[in-house]
């Protein structure tokens, strides 16, 4: 399976049938649709999706901003269906931002490879999310024991490698997080 979620905004219900089912065919597996921007402005913010797909134009806005807007706020694949006629100017506007852009009239083998590319992009980003979320934990901790060190060598006299030990043996003692000690200390001396 490709992608679990799909998010498909089409401002046309032409064709929006024939791709449903050529996503579901590819392996998306649920498939929502809407028909505006704002309204996917408003989802985006209580869904999840792996993969997101604009064909253009929408009901209320052409679909461009939109596809920048949800490439920075949503870890998302997002690919942006449009004219042929268009399609270069979009590919430059966007190519900053990790959208895919596919012309229409659609090609299978393209559009395929597009939903491919797509999920493959979002697993990439979830994956260093999740791996910049355990550097910010692992940073916040740092600062706290950086602190507590600070407090323990300024209020107890100790050094640097004492107030060290002290934060690593209370912590091992009292089976709490480095960061969960630091804490405590912080509270009793500030």
């Amino acid at each position: 399976m490709y992608s679990e979620r799909t998010l498909l905004i089409s401002g046309s219900d032409k064709g929006l049938d024939g791709v449903t089912s050529f996503l579901k065919a590819c392996g998306c597996g649920s498939v929502t649709t809407i028909s505006s921007g704002s309204e996917a402005r408003r989802m985006i913010h209580h869904d999840d999706y792996s993969l997101i797909i604009i064909n253009t134009p929408l009901k209320d806005e052409f679909g461009y901003q939109l596809s920048l807007k949800l490439s920075e706020s949503t870890c998302a694949g997002i690919i942006l269906i449009c004219k042929a006629d268009v399609a270069d100017e979009m590919i430059s506007r966007t190519m900053d931002y990790g959208v895919c852009v596919v012309p229409k009239p659609l090609n299978k083998t393209i559009f395929s490879q597009a939903i491919r590319t797509g999920c493959a992009f979002n697993r990439r980003l979830l994956a260093l999310n999740k791996e910049n979320n355990k550097l910010r934990a692992k940073l916040e901790e740092m600062r706290y024991v950086s602190r507590a060190k600070f407090l323990l060598i300024t209020e107890q006299n100790m050094t640097e490698e004492v107030a060290h030990r002290y934060i690593e043996k209370s912590a091992m003692d009292t089976r709490r997080t480095r960061k969960e000690v630091s804490l405590e200390i912080i509270a009793k001396y500030e």
